[in-house]
């Protein structure tokens, strides 16, 4: 596994401190970010997953606890617009340049506007998909907002 993404290359280039965690990625888990929170140990609500969406047909990213869903209307309201929805796997992948599984709001081929959840204010390390599958990255909640220029705000069901 290369530990040098598009992801880890942004956060570098933006002099972002960040510990790398591998783990032993399961494509089978009913739900990956919380397979990779017990992989690691972690607990699953310091454990965020990226997921791209769009509201009012316009791409977003979302960063969330692992162990949440994304409240479609808070997404749409913090961006805000009318309604939310998510992206189909094969346009998140095109969009990203990152494979599901494996999707950081870091270092995306075209950056989109990104909100990540509250809570991540609760932790002093978050940790965020590197740009592949089996890779996080922790990082401070605010180093986090900065480099993605980021909304706080409520987005779980």
């Amino acid at each position: 596994m290369s530990k040098t993404t598009p992801a880890t290359a942004a956060l570098n280039k933006a002099a972002i401190a960040f510990e790398l965690f591998p783990y032993d990625y399961d494509p089978n888990a009913p739900r990956v970010g919380l397979q990779a929170a017990q992989a690691l140990g972690k607990a699953p609500e310091q454990v965020f997953k990226t997921l791209m969406a769009e509201v009012d047909g316009k791409p977003v990213c979302v960063v969330v606890p692992s162990d949440c869903e994304v409240s479609m209307k808070k997404l749409a309201a913090t961006f805000g617009g009318k309604s939310a929805n998510m992206i189909k796997p094969a346009d998140a992948e095109r969009l990203t340049g990152f494979k599901v599984g494996g999707i950081s709001p870091f270092g995306q081929r075209k950056a989109t506007p990104t909100a990540i959840d509250e809570t991540a204010t609760l932790f002093d390390q978050v940790l965020i998909n590197g740009g592949q599958r089996g890779l996080l990255v922790g990082l401070s909640p605010d180093d986090a907002l900065r480099i993605t220029g980021a909304k706080l705000a409520d987005l779980t069901a």
